[in-house]
């Protein structure tokens, strides 16, 4: 099985899981946790974009962010 290559890395990800409380964490419980966090986060920049168009503006701001996630 390739891969996935991922813009965000990976060993954060492992750090959050084992901050939460598991003793081992497999490369694959990684990989789901990257690319699941990747997905929520394109979907929510994908809306920040569209709210900082319709406000005539080019640049997304942290209510654009915050707009987007509610």
């Amino acid at each position: 099985m390739a891969r996935n290559t991922s813009i965000i890395p990976k060993a954060p990800f492992g750090r959050i899981i084992m901050d939460s409380g598991a003793k081992r964490v497999s490369a694959e419980a990684v990989d789901a946790l990257t690319d699941v966090i990747t997905d929520i986060a394109e979907e929510i920049s994908t809306k920040a974009v569209k709210i900082a168009h319709h406000s005539g503006r080019k640049t997304v701001n942290e209510g654009d962010i915050k707009l987007a996630v509610k």
